[in-house]
């Protein structure tokens, strides 16, 4: 039985942060007896039982089974799908505000719909929160009917959808939208000076599709609002072809885990060469500067791996979702040397509006639950992070997908052999093959490898995403070989084509595991769905980038068969040692950023709430009533009520905006160096916050202040008042965009390059 599974595996793992659901059984059970009096319901007559529930049925146990009979109803007739007891207790769970583990196939969209009717009977207006356009216009249309049916209004938001439709969506009930794209327009109304023009968006409930990829994965992620400047010069272009100059051991070093890079003594010198009489450490400082950056993208940035060409642009590719992000920037001048390594035209720079990370994002919404395949191995740091408790729940039918034990190989030319000849041992037996590489060459080289074995495979990666769909709704016919980057097809279920269950289904092949076991675990659920036949196997080898950068040093003797199959049983488990320390590695990782972005976050908040006050009221006027009264007085002789609070609101936003604006920056410029403060037996954490709350301490007033001297200073020309010839901020064309934090590594390993190259290198 479904709880006895429950608690053994609760009993098993004891993971922290889960929660029971076997509670619900009963529920549902109750759900079901139920459902089967409402056949012969007109439709009419289940909306009207839904109508006579109370705003809080979910808090009992009778009106939590009412509801869910009356959706199985109302999902079958208005989307052909009924949904299984273990959707219905999802549901529940998720309307007790419990998240939950569904594995792979178990139908999440139709979970997420039946939750989102029952927040809206309970007054809430819904955000379902997916990672892609794709998805979130498939789920709304998808799920529409039984919205509607269920008397919940329903829109979705992408990227490429105008102003006009954006406000509409938002004042659905339910509305499917990218995370990002809920950040963003949440961003641009920040900066609006006209509550016309608000876009509307209030996070109020949020579900949370791929939770643990939102979560965690993308946690850190800033969304990024920027006024467009003038294009960037073209400068780097000479840094990029030295940095090509520089060889990796002499000139410079890079860290361990391929994350930071740093010059050394020959390299320094080196830039001396080249920029004679330059005060590297003094007056030329921001050379020094600009050469590691370079150095970063020539050194650890790689082309089909970390971004591709596209169209004349470089576009990035997404870690944690393989996908090209048409939005997605590096801060700090690594975009524009990233352009200058390739020998494009330079993109426009840009100035920091606003921005906001997608943890913060997450944390506007009172409320918030998630689906996952993968939530409970994360359950601990959810709880800790979000107070977000989740349960798992067993699949509708048993899993009897087959995984193997890994294949340990000693070099990733033995690991990529046998993992060929295995593919063509699959299909040769007609089995369907999914092959899972992490980056975008390495789908490629591997499908290369695939040909010249006389195989035909098809590869879906960031360069063909628009194709995803139709890529894997075929990856499970017979014979057929897929090549997919890591993330590629989430959302999308793999479905067996005729007679692949008889061939033993879906064959999954890691090539090297993945920075994450959530991530493996996810690559796994691509089989065996509902019950399917499936099998999974990783190769891996001590050559793979999760060993050579986590344990570099192991340093065994590696006894291996004339494949290149490692033997020697004390390196069986270093693959999942390397793991496990990526894993704690990227906590840490999630920590620090969160602890440097809460002063920040309140900062803006506060600052918020009287730029609202402005926006939506006549707090702009009695903010200059009280520094010039005077001046007021005579305008208001010369110009109408309306224009003259028309006016101070735009001095009094403009200011408050560029005020933030330099804030930003200068927390950003902080936050950079600010590891340096630990050689004077400083926390770096404790100055960074002294510091910036005491660059905070009178921004406010020093924006209304300024306000005030624009508005003194303007002409009132005719019935108007000028603003323009004052200075007013006015920024160019905003665009949003993304970018990849921490990419010089974390503040101690730059404490550690400091001390090498200052103190012990010029000893």
């Amino acid at each position: 039985m479904a709880s006895r599974w429950q608690r053994v595996r609760s009993w098993l793992t004891d993971e922290p942060g889960t929660a029971d659901l076997s509670r619900l059984e009963p529920v549902v059970a109750r759900a079901g007896d139920l459902a089967t009096g409402l056949a012969g319901v007109a439709d009419g007559g289940l909306a009207a039982r839904l109508d006579d529930l109370p705003a809080d049925f979910a808090d009992s146990d009778a009106g939590l089974a009412e509801f869910l009979a009356v959706l199985r109803e109302f999902a079958e007739r208005s989307v052909g799908l009924r949904p299984f007891d273990v959707q219905l207790r999802a549901a529940a769970a998720m309307l007790r505000g419990t998240s939950v583990e569904l594995a792979t196939g178990e139908g999440k969209t139709l979970v997420g719909a039946i939750a989102a009717v029952g927040l809206v009977r309970a007054g809430r207006r819904v955000h379902v929160l997916s990672a892609n356009d794709y998805l979130a216009e498939r789920d709304a249309g998808w799920m529409g009917p039984l919205l509607t049916a269920a008397g919940a209004s329903v829109g979705w938001v992408a990227s490429r959808r105008p102003h006009a439709d954006r406000v509409e969506a938002y004042r659905a009930d339910v509305v499917y939208v990218p995370v990002s794209e809920a950040g963003f327009d949440l961003l641009r109304d920040r900066v609006r000076f006209d509550v016309a023009d608000l876009v509307g968006i209030r996070p109020d409930a949020a579900i949370l599709d791929e939770a643990d990829a939102v979560l965690l994965d993308e946690a850190r992620v800033p969304l990024v609002l920027a006024g467009e400047a003038a294009a960037a010069g073209g400068g780097d272009r000479e840094l990029a072809e030295f940095a090509t100059s520089l060889a990796e051991g002499v000139h410079f070093e890079v860290d361990a885990d391929r994350r930071a890079v740093h010059l050394t003594e020959a390299g320094l010198q080196a830039v001396e060469l080249w920029r004679p009489g330059v005060d590297l450490f003094g007056a030329d400082h921001e050379l020094l500067t600009r050469v590691n950056v370079a150095l970063h993208a020539e050194v650890l940035l790689t082309r089909d791996v970390d971004y591709v060409i596209a169209d004349g642009r470089v576009r990035l590719v997404s870690a944690s979702r393989g996908r090209v992000e048409a939005l997605q920037r590096w801060p700090e001048g690594l975009q524009e040397a990233v352009e200058a390594k390739e020998a494009l035209s330079p993109s426009a720079s840009v100035e920091v509006l606003d921005q906001l990370l997608v943890r913060d994002l997450v944390g506007l919404y009172s409320s918030v639950v998630g689906m996952s395949a993968t939530l409970v191995p994360a359950a601990e740091e959810l709880v800790e992070l979000y107070d977000l408790r989740c349960g798992p729940l067993p699949p509708n039918r048993p899993c009897i997908r087959i995984d193997d034990p890994d294949r340990l190989f000693e070099t990733t030319a033995d690991r990529d052999a046998a993992a060929v000849a295995y593919v063509a041992d699959v299909h040769d037996a007609g089995q369907p093959v999914l092959v899972a590489t992490q980056s975008i060459a390495e789908s490629e080289r591997f499908a290369g490898l695939l040909t010249d074995r006389g195989l035909a495979p098809v590869v879906l990666n960031a360069k063909n995403d628009a194709e995803e769909a139709g890529i894997i709704a075929l990856a499970g016919t017979v014979g057929r070989i897929t090549v997919s980057t890591q993330m590629a097809g989430r959302g999308t279920d793999i479905r067996l084509g005729e007679g692949a269950a008889a061939l033993g289904g879906l064959s999954i092949v890691g090539l090297a595991r993945f920075p994450s076991a959530r991530l493996d675990g996810q690559l796994r659920g691509r089989a065996g769905r509902q019950g399917d036949p499936g099998r999974s196997v990783f190769f891996t080898s001590l050559g793979d980038d999760l060993v050579t950068e986590h344990l570099p040093d192991h340093r065994l003797p590696v006894r291996v068969l004339d494949d290149g199959t490692v033997t020697d049983r004390r390196l069986q488990d270093i693959v999942d040692r390397a793991q496990r320390m990526s894993d704690e590695q990227q906590r840490k990782l999630r920590d620090l950023s969160r602890r440097y972005g809460s002063l920040p976050a309140l900062q803006r908040s506060e600052l918020l709430e009287l730029r609202d006050a402005v926006l939506s009221g006549d707090r702009g006027v009695a903010e200059l009533a009280r520094r010039i009264p005077d001046r007021l007085e005579t305008l208001r002789r010369q110009v109408s009520e309306a224009e003259l609070g028309q006016a101070a609101r735009t001095a009094v936003l403009s200011s408050l905006d560029r005020r933030w604006s330099e804030h930003l920056a200068y927390g950003l410029e902080l936050r950079e160096g600010i590891h340096l403060r630990a050689l004077a037996r400083l926390e770096p954490l404790a100055e960074y916050n002294r510091l910036l709350v005491a660059s905070s301490r009178t921004l406010a007033e020093d924006a209304l202040d300024e306000a005030a001297g624009l508005v003194a200073d303007a002409e009132v020309v005719g019935d108007r008042l000028e603003l323009d010839e004052t200075g007013v901020y006015r920024p160019g064309a905003t665009w949003t965009y993304m970018v990849t934090d921490d990419h010089f590594g974390s503040e101690w390993s730059r404490i550690g390059r400091f001390i090498a190259r200052e103190v012990l290198g010029r000893a």
